[in-house]
């Protein structure tokens, strides 16, 4: 009698044991499950958010290209360089200017510009480089002090300033060059992001527009449109 009472309280036991193994193991699925699910939702909004950013830059892409040599683009500007040094568009004089606007905080959209610029003067010769001017002008000064331009511009070719100034002063020059830019989501406490048109303007050396190229542009166009800019 008592080893079948034991036997019965084992089985018990064990019976207990199997149903909570069995409850802990539902609720481990259901919450990778969970988990699963929240990534997929979050990455399905990530990828929302940058078709739209896209879009957005699609649409002022358009309405920026306007027909070279119109000059409805460009203009005189007083900024300040990487250095903490005044400049004016006077200290490029006789240069052909590729400006970019961005800003350094960009995940994508400005590395790849200055990437493009880069690459493109890494293969001209030095006399060639010598006769052009690529300008970064930030379009968020809030951050952007000459020493972060200093530090970010570093990580391309040595030709690179970077401009930055107060906000009217930057409001003033995105306006001659037609650039659309605005504050965007807040990511966190301290980190947001500027929503920016994104084009690469060939200036002439006499301040007229020669052509616009996207950020991604094949380095051999603009060499060839420098080149053909050099022979004018």
């Amino acid at each position: 009698m008592r080893k079948l009472f034991r036997k019965k309280i084992s089985d018990r036991f064990v019976q207990l044991a199997e149903k909570r193994a069995l409850q802990t193991l539902i609720v481990v699925a259901l919450g990778i499950l969970m988990a699963g699910f929240l990534v997929v939702w979050q990455a399905g909004k990530d990828r929302a958010r940058v078709a739209d950013l896209q879009r957005q830059a699609a649409q002022v892409t358009t309405q920026t290209a306007v027909p070279p040599g119109t000059g409805a683009i460009g203009g005189s500007f007083s900024l300040t360089n990487q250095d903490g040094t005044p400049v004016t568009d006077a200290a490029y004089k006789g240069k052909l200017l590729l400006v970019y606007f961005g800003y350094t905080y960009c995940p994508d959209l400005c590395p790849t510009g200055l990437q493009s610029i880069s690459k493109a003067l890494d293969h001209m010769q030095a006399e060639e480089v010598a006769k052009v001017q690529p300008l970064f002008i930030t379009i968020d000064p809030a951050r952007d002090t000459p020493q972060k331009l200093k530090e970010y511009i570093s990580s391309f070719h040595p030709a690179v300033a970077g401009l930055t100034g107060t906000a009217q002063q930057i409001a003033d020059v995105a306006k001659k060059y037609q650039v659309y830019y605005a504050r965007g989501e807040q990511v966190d406490e301290h980190d947001y992001v500027m929503d920016h048109s994104s084009l690469i303007y060939l200036m002439g050396t006499d301040g007229q527009l020669v052509q616009t190229f996207s950020e991604e542009a094949d380095p051999d166009h603009i060499i060839q449109a420098l080149r053909k800019a050099f022979a004018k």
